[in-house]
């Protein structure tokens, strides 16, 4: 199959399957006699890999790494999950960043009023204080 056939197969874009090749996650496929690449259903598998580690947040060197162990039939699963849980601790230390994040942003909008001085907006005076030097908030 050509790249175009490929890419709808697999259901990404024809400069994705260039770019994964570039950075080695897909093999350079063997060419036609008039020079087009020729890919097979082995390669389909590894683009469906690819976006669905893509879909967990996995880095694409992290979905190198994920390949080469999944190309070793020999090793159990052991090290397929100790790179699984290790993102699982990233994911999880987002998460908790981001619920931070959501919380502090939620006291900022429910404290201001929405009217009045741009001065007196508790959302403008948290952008624009660094709360370590600002002694009124020194406890």
């Amino acid at each position: 199959m050509n790249i175009g056939q490929l890419a709808r197969q697999a259901g990404v874009p024809i400069d994705t399957v260039r770019y994964y090749e570039r950075q080695g996650l897909i093999p350079e496929p063997p060419r036609s006699t008039s020079g087009y690449r020729q890919y097979g259903p082995g390669d389909v598998t590894r683009l469906e890999f690819i976006r669905r580690a893509k879909t967990l947040g996995f880095t694409l060197e992290e979905i190198g790494e994920l390949m080469a162990i999944s190309g070793n039939y020999s090793n159990d699963m052991k090290e397929m999950k100790q790179k699984a849980s290790t993102k699982l601790q990233v994911v999880e230390a987002r998460l908790e960043e981001l619920v931070r994040m959501r919380d502090a942003l939620r006291g900022l909008v429910d404290a201001c009023p929405g009217h009045g001085p741009l001065a007196a907006c508790p959302i403008m005076a948290a952008l624009t204080t660094d709360p370590a030097t600002d002694s009124s908030r020194a406890a």
